[in-house]
Protein backbone atom coordinates (compact mmCIF):
# COMPACT_ATOMS: atom_id res chain seq x y z
CA UNK A 1 0.00 0.00 0.00
CA UNK A 2 1.26 3.50 -0.75
CA UNK A 3 1.33 6.44 1.26
CA UNK A 4 -1.83 8.03 -0.76
CA UNK A 5 -3.47 4.46 -0.27
CA UNK A 6 -2.96 4.95 3.23
CA UNK A 7 -4.12 8.20 3.73
CA UNK A 8 -7.52 7.52 2.35
CA UNK A 9 -7.83 4.67 4.52
CA UNK A 10 -7.02 6.69 7.17
CA UNK A 11 -9.22 9.62 6.03
CA UNK A 12 -12.46 7.28 5.28
CA UNK A 13 -11.99 5.90 8.71
CA UNK A 14 -12.08 8.94 10.48
CA UNK A 15 -14.71 10.92 8.27
CA UNK A 16 -17.65 9.99 10.16
CA UNK A 17 -15.97 11.64 13.62
CA UNK A 18 -15.23 14.36 11.43
CA UNK A 19 -18.75 15.28 10.04
CA UNK A 20 -20.05 14.90 12.87
CA UNK A 21 -17.82 17.31 14.86
CA UNK A 22 -18.44 19.48 11.52
CA UNK A 23 -22.29 19.23 11.78
CA UNK A 24 -22.70 19.93 15.48
CA UNK A 25 -19.96 23.55 15.26
CA UNK A 26 -21.84 24.31 11.91
CA UNK A 27 -25.68 22.95 12.32
CA UNK A 28 -25.29 22.37 8.23
CA UNK A 29 -25.31 19.62 6.71
CA UNK A 30 -23.35 21.09 3.30
CA UNK A 31 -21.23 23.46 5.35
CA UNK A 32 -20.25 20.28 7.14
CA UNK A 33 -19.38 17.96 4.29
CA UNK A 34 -17.29 21.12 3.11
CA UNK A 35 -15.36 21.16 5.93
CA UNK A 36 -14.40 17.66 6.14
CA UNK A 37 -13.43 17.59 2.21
CA UNK A 38 -11.39 20.85 2.87
CA UNK A 39 -9.67 18.63 5.93
CA UNK A 40 -8.82 16.35 3.43
CA UNK A 41 -7.14 18.89 0.73
CA UNK A 42 -5.30 20.00 3.69
CA UNK A 43 -4.10 16.28 4.19
CA UNK A 44 -2.97 16.20 1.04
CA UNK A 45 -0.76 19.04 1.42
CA UNK A 46 0.77 18.78 4.53
CA UNK A 47 4.02 16.88 5.34
CA UNK A 48 2.52 13.89 7.09
CA UNK A 49 5.53 12.55 8.24
CA UNK A 50 5.60 14.10 11.73
CA UNK A 51 1.66 13.26 12.76
CA UNK A 52 2.03 10.37 15.63
CA UNK A 53 -2.50 10.64 16.31
CA UNK A 54 -3.65 11.15 12.89
CA UNK A 55 -7.32 11.23 13.70
CA UNK A 56 -6.85 14.28 16.73
CA UNK A 57 -5.10 15.71 13.82
CA UNK A 58 -7.41 15.44 11.70
CA UNK A 59 -9.92 16.83 14.44
CA UNK A 60 -7.79 19.85 15.15
CA UNK A 61 -8.00 20.83 11.32
CA UNK A 62 -11.73 20.93 11.02
CA UNK A 63 -12.24 22.68 14.60
CA UNK A 64 -10.23 25.17 13.01
CA UNK A 65 -11.91 25.06 9.41
CA UNK A 66 -15.02 25.40 10.86
CA UNK A 67 -14.28 28.05 13.46
CA UNK A 68 -13.12 30.44 10.38
CA UNK A 69 -16.81 29.32 8.62
CA UNK A 70 -18.55 30.32 11.55
CA UNK A 71 -16.94 33.26 11.92
CA UNK A 72 -17.17 34.84 8.67
CA UNK A 73 -21.04 33.40 8.74
CA UNK A 74 -21.28 35.72 12.10
CA UNK A 75 -20.02 38.92 9.48
CA UNK A 76 -22.69 38.66 7.19
CA UNK A 77 -25.20 38.46 9.73
CA UNK A 78 -24.20 41.06 11.34
CA UNK A 79 -25.22 42.77 7.98
CA UNK A 80 -28.68 41.40 7.65
CA UNK A 81 -30.96 39.96 10.25
CA UNK A 82 -32.88 38.83 7.83
CA UNK A 83 -30.48 36.07 7.22
CA UNK A 84 -31.38 33.53 9.88
CA UNK A 85 -35.10 33.04 9.04
CA UNK A 86 -34.13 33.21 5.14
CA UNK A 87 -31.53 30.34 5.94
CA UNK A 88 -34.07 28.36 7.79
CA UNK A 89 -36.88 28.37 4.69
CA UNK A 90 -34.77 28.19 1.87
CA UNK A 91 -33.73 25.04 0.70
CA UNK A 92 -30.39 26.59 -0.42
CA UNK A 93 -27.69 23.65 -0.01
CA UNK A 94 -27.54 22.21 -3.93
CA UNK A 95 -27.20 18.25 -3.44
CA UNK A 96 -28.21 18.72 0.42
CA UNK A 97 -31.66 16.22 0.86
CA UNK A 98 -33.61 18.25 3.41
CA UNK A 99 -35.65 15.56 4.83
CA UNK A 100 -31.75 13.30 5.17
CA UNK A 101 -30.54 16.85 7.39
CA UNK A 102 -34.19 17.29 9.19
CA UNK A 103 -33.59 13.20 10.36
CA UNK A 104 -29.76 14.19 10.75
CA UNK A 105 -30.81 17.59 13.09
CA UNK A 106 -33.59 15.33 15.37
CA UNK A 107 -30.99 12.89 16.26
CA UNK A 108 -28.63 15.52 17.57
CA UNK A 109 -31.34 17.61 19.35
CA UNK A 110 -33.09 20.78 17.59
CA UNK A 111 -33.20 22.84 20.62
CA UNK A 112 -29.25 22.08 21.08
CA UNK A 113 -28.35 23.26 17.23
CA UNK A 114 -30.81 26.49 17.92
CA UNK A 115 -28.71 27.53 21.28
CA UNK A 116 -25.24 26.31 19.56
CA UNK A 117 -26.09 28.90 16.91
CA UNK A 118 -26.71 31.73 19.34
CA UNK A 119 -23.14 31.12 20.84
CA UNK A 120 -20.35 32.88 19.53
CA UNK A 121 -17.49 31.20 17.56
CA UNK A 122 -15.08 30.11 20.26
CA UNK A 123 -17.39 29.23 22.89
CA UNK A 124 -18.95 27.00 20.49
CA UNK A 125 -16.13 25.33 19.46
CA UNK A 126 -14.81 25.10 22.58
CA UNK A 127 -18.30 23.20 24.08
CA UNK A 128 -18.95 21.29 21.00
CA UNK A 129 -15.15 19.76 21.35
CA UNK A 130 -15.17 19.29 25.67
CA UNK A 131 -18.17 18.65 26.56
CA UNK A 132 -19.72 16.37 23.36
CA UNK A 133 -16.44 14.90 22.34
CA UNK A 134 -14.25 14.78 25.04
CA UNK A 135 -10.93 16.46 23.99
CA UNK A 136 -8.78 17.72 26.34
CA UNK A 137 -8.74 21.31 27.02
CA UNK A 138 -4.82 21.74 26.24
CA UNK A 139 -5.82 20.21 22.69
CA UNK A 140 -8.91 22.69 22.47
CA UNK A 141 -6.85 25.75 23.56
CA UNK A 142 -4.34 25.96 20.68
CA UNK A 143 -7.06 26.32 17.75
CA UNK A 144 -9.05 28.88 19.53
CA UNK A 145 -6.07 31.19 20.54
CA UNK A 146 -6.71 30.69 24.39
CA UNK A 147 -4.91 29.93 26.93
CA UNK A 148 -5.99 26.52 28.90
CA UNK A 149 -7.81 28.43 31.63
CA UNK A 150 -9.36 30.83 29.10
CA UNK A 151 -10.62 27.91 27.07
CA UNK A 152 -12.43 26.33 30.65
CA UNK A 153 -13.77 29.78 30.85
CA UNK A 154 -15.08 29.74 26.88
CA UNK A 155 -16.69 26.35 27.91
CA UNK A 156 -18.03 27.03 30.93
CA UNK A 157 -19.86 30.03 29.91
CA UNK A 158 -21.23 27.86 26.89
CA UNK A 159 -22.51 25.25 28.87
CA UNK A 160 -24.43 27.75 30.79
CA UNK A 161 -26.02 29.43 27.88
CA UNK A 162 -27.04 25.73 26.67
CA UNK A 163 -28.12 24.25 29.99
CA UNK A 164 -30.37 27.46 31.39
CA UNK A 165 -28.27 27.72 34.46
CA UNK A 166 -28.73 31.11 34.41
CA UNK A 167 -32.37 30.99 34.23
CA UNK A 168 -34.71 31.33 36.79
CA UNK A 169 -36.73 28.98 36.95
CA UNK A 170 -40.21 29.27 38.84
CA UNK A 171 -41.78 27.60 41.63
CA UNK A 172 -44.21 26.17 39.60
CA UNK A 173 -42.09 25.15 36.57
CA UNK A 174 -42.87 21.66 36.61
CA UNK A 175 -45.95 22.06 35.97
CA UNK A 176 -45.53 24.71 33.64
CA UNK A 177 -44.32 21.90 31.87
CA UNK A 178 -47.18 19.51 32.09
CA UNK A 179 -49.49 22.02 30.83
CA UNK A 180 -47.46 22.46 27.80
CA UNK A 181 -46.58 18.84 27.09
CA UNK A 182 -50.46 18.28 27.20
CA UNK A 183 -50.83 21.44 24.52
CA UNK A 184 -48.11 20.49 22.13
CA UNK A 185 -49.18 16.60 22.19
CA UNK A 186 -53.02 17.49 21.81
CA UNK A 187 -51.82 19.53 19.39
CA UNK A 188 -49.96 17.07 16.98
CA UNK A 189 -52.79 14.34 17.50
CA UNK A 190 -55.34 17.06 16.53
CA UNK A 191 -56.75 16.13 19.66
CA UNK A 192 -59.54 18.74 20.42
CA UNK A 193 -61.04 18.14 23.63
CA UNK A 194 -57.80 17.42 25.24
CA UNK A 195 -56.62 21.29 23.38
CA UNK A 196 -59.74 22.84 24.87
CA UNK A 197 -58.82 21.10 28.88
CA UNK A 198 -55.51 23.01 28.43
CA UNK A 199 -56.70 26.53 27.47
CA UNK A 200 -58.24 29.20 29.42
CA UNK A 201 -61.99 29.47 27.67
CA UNK A 202 -60.50 33.58 27.46
CA UNK A 203 -56.93 32.46 26.03
CA UNK A 204 -55.81 34.80 23.47
CA UNK A 205 -52.85 34.13 20.57
CA UNK A 206 -50.89 36.81 18.54
CA UNK A 207 -48.65 36.31 16.41
CA UNK A 208 -45.57 38.62 16.13
CA UNK A 209 -43.70 38.81 12.49
CA UNK A 210 -43.65 40.43 9.20
CA UNK A 211 -45.62 37.42 7.52
CA UNK A 212 -48.14 34.84 8.83
CA UNK A 213 -46.74 30.87 8.80
CA UNK A 214 -48.93 29.15 6.72
CA UNK A 215 -52.37 28.31 8.28
CA UNK A 216 -51.92 31.49 11.52
CA UNK A 217 -54.26 33.52 12.13
CA UNK A 218 -52.34 36.85 13.48
CA UNK A 219 -54.97 37.31 16.43
CA UNK A 220 -57.75 34.89 17.92
CA UNK A 221 -59.62 34.82 21.30
CA UNK A 222 -60.99 32.10 22.52
CA UNK A 223 -60.57 28.35 23.28
CA UNK A 224 -62.53 27.00 20.35
CA UNK A 225 -61.17 29.13 18.17
CA UNK A 226 -57.20 29.01 19.18
CA UNK A 227 -57.88 24.88 19.54
CA UNK A 228 -58.99 25.00 16.08
CA UNK A 229 -55.79 27.47 15.06
CA UNK A 230 -53.45 24.65 16.57
CA UNK A 231 -55.60 20.97 15.98
CA UNK A 232 -53.68 18.65 14.13
CA UNK A 233 -50.22 21.41 14.32
CA UNK A 234 -47.05 21.52 16.06
CA UNK A 235 -45.50 18.27 14.66
CA UNK A 236 -42.47 20.40 14.30
CA UNK A 237 -42.65 21.90 17.66
CA UNK A 238 -40.16 21.35 20.10
CA UNK A 239 -40.00 22.69 23.78
CA UNK A 240 -37.10 24.69 24.79
CA UNK A 241 -36.12 27.16 27.68
CA UNK A 242 -37.04 30.21 26.18
CA UNK A 243 -36.03 33.41 29.40
CA UNK A 244 -36.52 31.35 31.39
CA UNK A 245 -40.24 29.85 30.90
CA UNK A 246 -41.11 26.61 28.84
CA UNK A 247 -41.61 27.51 25.75
CA UNK A 248 -41.58 25.30 21.96
CA UNK A 249 -39.65 26.64 19.23
CA UNK A 250 -39.98 25.56 15.17
CA UNK A 251 -36.54 24.80 13.83
CA UNK A 252 -36.50 23.55 10.47
CA UNK A 253 -33.13 21.59 10.37
CA UNK A 254 -31.98 23.37 13.15
CA UNK A 255 -32.78 26.58 11.92
CA UNK A 256 -34.84 28.95 14.19
CA UNK A 257 -38.17 30.05 12.60
CA UNK A 258 -40.57 30.54 14.96
CA UNK A 259 -40.79 30.20 19.21
CA UNK A 260 -44.45 30.10 20.75
CA UNK A 261 -44.28 31.80 24.21
CA UNK A 262 -47.13 30.71 26.91
CA UNK A 263 -48.69 32.63 29.60
CA UNK A 264 -50.07 29.96 32.36
CA UNK A 265 -52.59 30.47 35.26
CA UNK A 266 -54.43 28.01 37.27
CA UNK A 267 -53.05 25.53 34.76
CA UNK A 268 -54.74 27.18 31.76
CA UNK A 269 -52.76 29.06 29.07
CA UNK A 270 -54.56 32.26 28.97
CA UNK A 271 -51.95 33.59 25.82
CA UNK A 272 -49.69 32.30 23.41
CA UNK A 273 -47.45 34.64 21.43
CA UNK A 274 -45.85 33.30 18.36
CA UNK A 275 -42.50 35.04 17.97
CA UNK A 276 -41.38 34.95 14.12
CA UNK A 277 -40.04 38.44 13.60
CA UNK A 278 -36.18 38.14 12.89
CA UNK A 279 -35.14 40.87 15.26
CA UNK A 280 -36.92 39.66 18.42
CA UNK A 281 -35.79 36.02 18.13
CA UNK A 282 -32.21 37.20 18.25
CA UNK A 283 -33.34 38.49 21.47
CA UNK A 284 -34.63 36.12 23.11
CA UNK A 285 -32.72 33.82 25.43
CA UNK A 286 -32.88 30.20 24.93
CA UNK A 287 -31.59 27.09 26.26
CA UNK A 288 -31.79 23.45 26.58
CA UNK A 289 -34.67 21.70 28.38
CA UNK A 290 -33.28 19.42 30.77
CA UNK A 291 -34.97 16.09 30.10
Amino acid sequence: MNKHEWLTEQFEANRTHLQAVAYRMLGSLSEADDAVQESWLRLNRSDTGDIDNLGGWLTTVVARICLDMLRSRNSRREESLEAVVSESIESREEGVNPEQEALLAESVGIALLVVLDTLPPAERLAFVLHDIFAIPFDEIAPIVERSETATRQLASRARRRVRGAEMAKTADFERQRTVVDAFLAASRTGNFEALLTALDPEVVFRLDGATSPKGLSRKVHGASAVARQFSGRAQGAREALVDGAVAAIVAPRGHLFLVLTFTIKNDKIVEIEAVADPARLRQLNLAVLDD
